[in-house]
């Protein structure tokens, strides 16, 4: 098994190099996308969670072999590197594998990664993504953290010389992200944002896609747009 690999798709777009450290989430986000992609049941996914076998191990045995070293590695793209609930043991431990071999790691969670913090550094990056806010949270991500948690965690964070990042991806609420750009962009170190792919919106993309990348620029943020979403932006432009 080589569990570090380069993402391809719409993946490609948050990392050059990742790891899936779970075999499922809990969390039961009702747009995850990832049972689909591992061709797995819902429901075995968002129950049977455990660190794949053997992973810490074989995450090592790479990084040695290959000499995997100056890199940025996501963590993570098919599972939550912090399924609430679970043991995430494996996650520091992969967090140190990767550090001591020189390499630094970018976090995407719902859940809590505060207590490895000791961990990172300012070559490190830690991110959240944002979907909801908590009044919708329990029933669009009903076993995740609280949207208002990990923005406390973002802010533990970056008090901690932590660099940090959010991902707008699936916008599920237009009105909400674009009033998190104005009000609480200044946790972020990096923003990127990104549309609801494979269900029904009544989003009008294009316009949210201009009304938050002008409020970006004007706040001078780091920021980045998604393919699919661009693309939404760029058409609507032609056709105007």
């Amino acid at each position: 098994m080589k569990p570090i690999y380069t993402p391809k798709g719409k993946a490609g777009e948050y990392g050059d190099l990742a790891v899936n450290i779970y075999t499922g989430c809990p969390h039961r986000c009702f747009y995850c996308f990832a049972p689909g992609v591992l061709r797995k049941e819902r429901e075995q996914f968002h129950t049977c969670v455990e660190p794949r076998p053997g992973i810490v191990d074989a995450v090592k045995r790479q990084l040695d072999q290959e000499g995997i070293t100056g890199k940025l590695i996501h963590l993570c793209f098919t599972c939550d590197p912090y399924p609430e609930g679970c043991d995430s043991t494996a996650t520091r431990e992969i967090i140190k594998a990767i550090k001591d071999a020189g390499n630094h790691v970018q976090i995407l969670t719902k859940g809590s990664g505060r207590r490895d913090f000791d961990l990172l550094d300012s070559g490190d990056w830690y991110g959240v993504t944002i979907s909801c806010w908590d009044g919708n949270a329990l029933w669009d991500e009903p076993w995740a953290s609280l949207p208002s948690d990990r923005c406390r965690d973002v802010a533990y964070a970056r008090d901690a010389g932590i660099k940090t990042w959010v991902s707008f991806e699936p916008v599920l609420d237009a009105d909400l992200v674009l009033r998190t750009l104005m009000g609480s962009g200044i946790l972020f170190d990096r923003v990127k944002i990104g549309k609801l792919n494979y269900h029904p919106s009544n989003i009008d993309w294009a316009e949210f896609g201009r009304n938050a990348e002008a409020i970006c620029q004007a706040r001078g943020l780091d920021y980045y747009i998604k393919d699919d979403l661009r693309k939404e932006m760029e058409e609507h432009d032609e056709n105007a």
